[in-house]
């Protein structure tokens, strides 16, 4: 059994900087590299990520890494950084070690999964895919937070468990790697469009249809591509939809929150440092779904307000004049 006692960690974000965090408190040598040299020096010098995690301290055990070599020897490596940016990121990555991708979307420019862009990017190496319903603000205070670690390798993603492990996080192995990347990635469109539901003052009624009908199109691209509806109904496919469409905490709700009351995603965007994947994740969901025939009628909607100039209402009224059909359809 690997023990894994050195946990590298690309990316000084909040979920980054959680999972550094956790990684300590399951007593690993923890060194966190940030592409942001404010972040590091922040972490080495004042024990704190106040960008990002505000009001947290930081363990002095997490080295902040001054470049990415310094990761070479580390046992393992958590790949933290915008899905758009995995790509570029692996590229830069040292060592050999297993690598966990807990980054959640789709390539927009080719349409892969975050895996199978890692399997062109490094080829051959081991990796796992991280991912669940898990706010970094909640899971650092010692919240009850409960993820999924999926990888092909059984071993590899019972002793990935073991080492993140700690308090009140509670990771879980499964080797269904598509399920758990469709689900958090698609979790993150249907999220913008439950924001919207709330912006717009639509009703209870209508988020719990918006959840339910969203899981119906999340469970229809990741049946085609071959994920387990064992996986996409359970930490990382609805567990993760349920969180995101209605957590207060969800930078892809409070997007959507903002369209429902007349916001634009420029506007909305202008001077925000952190990352809303639902808004690239739409176009390359919709993409995906397309080459396996498959009708994802409320991410189309998405998509239509963010990127090609569809009103709201006019969203809405398409979606509720779609042909009536068996539930389950």
């Amino acid at each position: 059994m690997r023990t894994f006692d050195h946990i590298g960690v690309v990316g000084g974000g909040a979920w980054g900087t959680a999972l550094a965090c956790l990684a300590r408190r399951a007593d690993r040598k923890v060194t966190l590299w940030s592409r942001d040299p404010s972040v590091s020096q922040a972490i080495a010098r004042e024990r704190r990520n106040e960008i990002y995690l505000p009001g947290q301290s930081l363990d002095a055990g997490i080295e902040a890494a001054a470049n990415l070599g310094a990761l070479a020897a580390c046992d393992a490596i958590l790949l933290v950084c915008p899905a758009q940016a995995l790509r570029v990121v692996a590229r830069e990555l040292p060592g050999a070690s297993p690598v966990v991708i807990c980054a959640k979307g789709i390539e927009a420019s080719t349409g892969l999964l975050m895996p199978e862009v890692l399997a062109e990017t490094l080829p051959g190496r081991a990796m796992a895919m991280l991912s669940g319903p898990s706010f970094a603000e909640e899971a650092v205070q010692g919240l009850p937070t409960a993820v999924s670690i999926a990888t092909h390798d059984a071993a590899l993603g019972r002793d990935l468990a073991g080492a993140l492990a700690a308090g009140m996080f509670r990771p879980y192995w499964t080797d269904d790697v598509t399920g758990v990347s469709v689900g958090g990635a698609v979790k993150n469109v249907l999220a913008i469009a439950a924001g919207i539901v709330e912006g717009r003052g639509l009703g209870h009624n209508a988020a719990a249809a918006l959840i339910t009908r969203g899981f119906a199109e999340m469970a229809r691209l990741g049946l085609a591509m071959g994920a387990s509806l064992e996986t996409l109904s359970g930490l990382s496919g609805l567990g993760d939809l349920v969180l995101t469409c209605h957590g207060p905490l969800s930078r892809n709700r409070s997007l959507g929150v903002a369209l429902g009351k007349g916001a634009s995603l420029a506007a909305y965007m202008e001077g925000r440092r952190q990352v809303v994947e639902g808004a690239a994740t739409a176009p390359a969901v919709l993409a995906r779904a397309a080459r396996l025939d498959i009708e994802m009628p409320i991410c189309t909607a998405v998509d239509a307000i963010l990127h090609h100039g569809a009103g709201l209402d006019e969203a809405i009224r398409a979606l509720l004049a779609r042909p009536l059909r068996r539930e389950g359809e």
